[in-house]
């Protein structure tokens, strides 16, 4: 069932029989997580290599590109499996830069990374769930409403988040389905639908407003919702919210496979700007990795917010469907998390990942 590497480069283990499935399948998830190498030719690529398959008893999988090129093998020339690391690399400085506050084009952001426009914004999107230009939308209007906890009159926080104008902002709220009125009455006047979903972890609360998912919760009901929200108008959501926690649940259920549209979920979420960023972060993390809070800090452009990293991730209010689970400590271990850590344990294990529990080495 397990193939082990001869390498000494990489001392993971890697199920053969899952990465074959993802490797049969071309899926793009699995990027970046394990290379596939084939005897015959001598070659190693990328699980979503559109190349012809060859036979399953040719291939060995490796944990990275390096362990197979010390085990002989070559990079394919057509999916260059060598690329993936530095596709990740750009896209998250192109996270730095947005979030440090610059605004460029996407000619000029791509050029800072290194790739062609069209191309770094199918990556981008890809990794992020979102483009270059929704992202900075988002983060500019994530500044603005932390700006309007702050700032005595609208057109006052919407100057203080580096808007040029008011009619910038008011366009970006319009495309987010965001209203600054709604921000300012701390969600006075919205109507929160809920559905409890069973999974195998467990009852998890599915809770929507008319744009999009506003809280997702292990062990919570309607009772615990209002008194999240005790401004809002709560009630259950029956069918309506059906289609929304069948993809909820999912996520939950069936991670390793990407479900298709998962990140295309409608959110309405709020946080302080730097919160947002490391929500924004987490999503960005494909299934079956992690990420330190140090690593998170630094996307989320303020490497020295370790602390406030790990913060953040406990106030997440999306569990699942923003991944706070593949956040864990610096020394491997998994940290914290609001469901308990045998959940956290059990979702990472769905992936694919088996890391230590806290004091474990």
């Amino acid at each position: 069932m397990v193939d082990t590497p001869d390498s000494t480069h990489d001392r993971r283990v890697i199920d053969a029989d899952a990465a074959w499935a993802a490797f049969s399948r071309r899926d793009r998830a699995f990027d970046g997580r394990f290379v596939g190498a084939v005897r015959t030719t001598g070659i190693y690529c990328k699980p979503s290599c559109p190349a012809r398959h060859p036979k399953r008893e040719n291939v060995r999988f490796y944990p990275t590109p390096e362990a197979a090129r010390a085990a002989g093998f070559r990079a394919c020339l057509r999916c260059r499996p060598d690329e993936v690391g530095r596709d990740r690399q750009a896209v998250a400085e192109a996270v730095r830069l947005l979030d440090a506050g610059a605004d460029p084009t996407l000619a000029t952001l791509a050029a800072r990374v290194g790739y062609a426009p069209h191309h770094f914004q199918r990556l981008f999107t890809r990794a992020t769930g979102v483009s270059p230009a929704a992202y900075a939308r988002a983060r500019r209007t994530a500044a603005a409403a932390s700006a309007l906890e702050e700032e005595p009159s609208v057109t006052d926080a919407i100057y203080a988040a580096g808007y040029s104008g008011p009619s910038r902002f008011y366009a970006d709220a319009e495309r987010l389905g965001m209203r600054p009125s709604v921000w300012a009455r701390g969600g006075a006047g919205v109507t929160i639908r809920w559905t409890v979903a069973a999974t195998s972890l467990g009852p998890l609360l599915v809770a929507a407003t008319g744009r999009g998912l506003c809280r997702v919760a292990f062990e919570e009901d309607g009772a615990a919702l209002a008194r999240r929200f005790p401004r809002a108008t709560v009630e259950p959501g029956g069918a309506a919210l059906g289609e929304l926690a069948r993809r909820v649940v999912a996520l939950v259920e069936s991670p390793e496979r990407d479900p298709e549209g998962a990140w295309d979920l409608p959110l309405d979420v709020r946080g302080t700007a730097f919160q947002e960023a490391v929500w924004r972060a987490l999503k960005a993390i494909p299934a079956g990795e992690t990420r330190t809070y140090a690593e998170l800090a630094a996307l989320a452009g303020r490497p020295d917010a370790v602390r406030a990293a790990g913060t953040a991730c406990g106030a997440n209010p999306l569990a699942v469907v923003v991944p706070c689970h593949r956040a864990k400590r610096g020394d491997g271990t998994l940290g914290g998390y609001a469901y308990g850590l045998e959940r956290k344990a059990a979702l990472l294990a769905r992936e694919g990942f088996d890391p230590p529990l806290q004091g474990e080495r």
